[in-house]
């Protein structure tokens, strides 16, 4: 009769202890899907605030474009003004050595047509 009581209370402790390892089991199974369910709540939040990050984005760059095309605009305008400045400071300077060079570019070319010409003289008494 002993024997069968401690046979008794050991397969009740094995039971007991099979029950709660499965107690422990759901638990963990509890508990993993809690986390699955916070990750997943998370990733769900920032792809929110991604597109809504890519929509402010887009919104920012459109109001900086509408910012910047008047600046752009007066940009425009004073390189024009600028450079017709630089063109009237520059053309009397570019008139004024044309003037110089002119001469020397004349004198080059008579002196380059006399060669010629004495050359074009010694070669025709070879000829003949």
């Amino acid at each position: 009769m002993k024997f069968s009581l401690i046979a008794a209370v050991v397969l009740l402790a094995l039971a007991q202890g099979s029950f709660a390892q499965e107690v422990g089991d759901l638990e963990k199974l509890g508990q993993y899907l809690e986390e699955l369910k916070n990750k997943m709540t998370l990733e769900l939040t920032e792809i929110i605030r991604n597109q809504d990050l890519t929509n402010q984005a887009q919104t920012f760059l459109e109001d900086k474009k509408t910012q910047l095309e008047p600046l752009a605009s007066q940009l425009q305008d004073q390189l024009r003004t600028a450079a017709a400045s630089v063109e009237e400071q520059i053309k009397p300077l570019a008139v004024n050595m044309q003037a110089q060079i002119q001469p020397m570019v004349d004198n080059f070319q008579k002196q380059m047509e006399a060669l010629i010409q004495r050359m074009t003289e010694n070669t025709q008494p070879i000829a003949n």
